[in-house]
């Protein structure tokens, strides 16, 4: 059985142990009580009374359903939840030496990547010995970088980690650059 964080989350009714506390609500009316009070009041319209802030001086209290409670503020979790958004990050390899038709394709996969609006780590991979060859490796990298610069900008330059030559780009806007006009005007024609 999957185990309720938000149950645990707050006191209840004679959980509270202290001696004054505000009470907040629609059907209240909001000040400081005193916890036999402030308990008296929720029996009396067949509620609960829940600590919703126990740091607070003194701690502030509501009058409501507490099952009903806990289903709103899961509620409110989820919608959190999907509100967030959530980095995808891609990763594209070269080698020191990657020919032209290879850096094509990539870059071709690479704005697609971007216009879905998901992060790009392109890297350079040096085998062995490839590792004199570092400023082939950047200058890869920065002109794989020149060539995406419409549809994403450099969050950090090239950077050596380890036998990887690093670079990371994030897209300009979510839902990416519109094609270039002249490609629908020659369908067209």
């Amino acid at each position: 059985m999957k185990k309720d964080n938000l149950k645990d989350q707050y006191r209840v009714n004679d959980k509270i142990r202290v001696r004054e506390v505000r009470l907040v609500g629609e059907n209240v009316e909001q000040g400081v009580y005193s916890i036999f009070d402030a308990l008296r009041l929720a029996q009396d319209r067949d509620l609960d009374l829940i600590e919703i802030s126990p740091n607070a001086v003194p701690p502030v209290c509501r009058i409501a359903d507490y099952q009903k409670f806990l289903y709103q503020q899961k509620k409110r979790q989820k919608e959190q939840k999907a509100k967030s958004v959530k980095i995808v990050v891609k990763e594209i390899r070269f080698g020191p030496q990657t020919d032209d038709h290879d850096y094509n394709f990539k870059l071709k996969h690479a704005k697609n990547f971007l216009e879905e609006g998901a992060k790009v780590k392109a890297y350079v991979f040096f085998r062995g010995r490839s590792i004199l060859f570092k400023e082939q490796g950047e200058v890869l990298l920065l002109r794989f970088a020149n060539d995406l610069e419409d549809y994403g900008k450099v969050e950090s330059m090239p950077s050596l980690e380890g036998k990887k030559m690093i670079i990371m780009l994030t897209p300009k806007k979510v839902g990416g650059v519109p094609k270039p006009v002249k490609q629908e005007e020659e369908k067209d024609e």
